[in-house]
């Protein structure tokens, strides 16, 4: 794995890196004065801590969330990496009394290379049944070095003695496992889990195939990264998000593609992916980290995970048309207060107009991007526990302040509103925004296009496949 590849991909050649490009030799700045916490239109429903015991890093191993879409199926999944590989599963049935329900840790953890383990998660559904899929990411010299997932069916929750290990996937020619996992429901009837590798490229599976036990691994596609200029090979992707266009009848993929830029492709073929546009040139461009668009694809929504990075807005549109090579320049930015542009953010869902952000040490973050060229902050609570500045100073990143504390991943449930957190030191929170009871596209005069899946019907606007692919 190179040092070039994103910070929050703990091994550790990408400690280094990661400590050289967040340390900050500023005083630490204190947290909201009392009665700061939280805008009093945000109130939290839940807060679990989730730890599972003392660990070298000080914080508590909590990476990303994924909730369920159907209200039927209150569940919250949290992953957990480094000495407790692996992922709870959270019920949020009554949300102001969510309770954990079931924990899953990886056999030997100790045996395991590289301060990895479980990273990212998400759910699926086909042929009726629900599963989950857990990426893992380990280092040389140990035990599954080449794993990237394991897929687990959870059907039978909340009978928790159900949840069953149906297949590990394995990428042995990109060792050092996926980072992160997009599922995604094609127009074509096909559930596809979409990976990121530590080659430059992402990774497409035909998840039919592989619950049917191809032995390919039901790999069908390879997305490609791209380049940037003066450098001789590509950096792969670190995030991606896959959305339906109704108005051109096509898939589309955007790739974080690490120290390159931003890339989006046509995967209505996942078989053999096309190059629509990219984002690439940006100023200040050091780590290329997560990318969402709005439901109509006009406007791309990146972040870029270093000290100092603003969450950025891009109008994608004269790439789409044609009428420029690539994309250079934003058009809106946002960063959260009173951290200003000492501190940054982490991931977010889009759910327009508002925009929900994982913030770090700013915690929840909600703006509003119906003017994109003129984000401003709407909601936020500050999940963060302890002084700004100050996280992971106990681990292997190295001394000095850093970014990597707090609110780390961020979901929202379509069906009523409700938005979940995971925090590194805090755990599981569980929010209600005052005036966001729900979102629907529709609402707001734009396709019903999120990153929620309609698993049962496929995206709005596709039109009806006349033949799913089979194993």
């Amino acid at each position: 794995m190179r040092a070039d590849r994103s910070c929050c991909r703990l091994t550790a050649p990408v400690l280094v890196m990661a400590g050289a490009l967040v340390a900050a030799p500023l005083s630490l700045e204190a947290q909201r004065a009392p009665g700061e916490q939280n805008s009093r239109n945000v109130q939290v429903l839940s807060h679990i801590p989730v730890a599972r015991g003392p660990n070298s890093t000080g914080y508590q191993e909590i990476l990303d969330i994924e909730i369920e879409q159907e209200l039927s199926r209150p569940y919250v999944y949290v992953s957990h990496l480094i000495s407790h590989g692996g992922f709870d599963i959270i019920s949020v049935k009554d949300p102001r009394q969510a309770r954990i329900i079931y924990r899953w840790e990886i056999d030997n953890p100790e045996l395991r290379r590289g301060l990895s383990g479980g990273f990212d998660g998400r759910y699926l559904k086909l042929n009726d049944r629900y599963y989950y899929a857990q990426s893992f990411q380990y280092g040389p010299g140990g035990p599954d070095a080449d794993l990237g997932a394991i897929v687990f069916d959870v059907t039978g929750l909340p009978d928790t003695t159900k949840v069953k290990e149906v297949g590990r996937m394995r990428a042995p020619d990109t060792p050092g496992g996926f980072h992160n996992l997009f599922a995604y429901k094609h127009a074509d009837g096909r559930v596809l889990l979409f990976t990121t590798t530590t080659g430059p490229h992402a990774n497409v599976y035909d998840m039919q195939k592989f619950l049917g036990g191809d032995a390919a691994q039901a790999l069908i596609g390879r997305v490609p990264s791209i380049a940037a200029a003066g450098k001789s090979r590509a950096d792969g992707y670190h995030d991606m998000y896959v959305a339906y266009d109704p108005a051109n009848h096509r898939d589309v993929f955007y790739g974080a593609g690490l120290g390159d830029g931003y890339f989006v492709y046509d995967v209505t073929r996942p078989e053999e992916p096309k190059l629509l546009t990219s984002l690439t040139g940006i100023a200040g461009l050091a780590v290329a980290h997560a990318f969402q668009v709005t439901p109509d694809g006009r406007y791309g929504v990146a972040q870029m995970e270093y000290q100092y990075a603003p969450l950025r807005i891009f109008d994608l549109k004269p790439g789409l048309d044609g009428t420029v090579k690539t994309i250079s320049r934003p058009i809106g930015a946002w960063t959260a207060a009173p951290g200003g542009w000492r501190t940054a953010s982490h991931n977010h869902q889009i759910r327009w107009p508002y925009v929900f952000v994982a913030s770090f040490d700013d915690g929840l973050q909600v703006l509003n991007m119906m003017d994109p060229t003129n984000p401003y902050t709407v909601g936020f609570w500050d999940t963060q526990d302890g002084p700004d500045l100050q996280g992971l100073n106990t681990s292997p990143i190295g001394p000095g302040n850093t970014i990597f504390s707090g609110a780390w991943g961020v979901q929202v449930r379509n069906a009523d509103g409700l938005i979940v957190i995971s925090d590194f030191k805090t755990g599981f929170w569980a929010f209600k925004m005052e005036g966001f009871d729900g979102w629907n596209g529709h609402q707001w005069g734009l396709p019903n296009i999120s990153s929620a899946q309609d698993w049962d019907n496929g995206p709005e606007g596709a039109p009806k496949p006349t033949k799913v692919s089979r194993s």
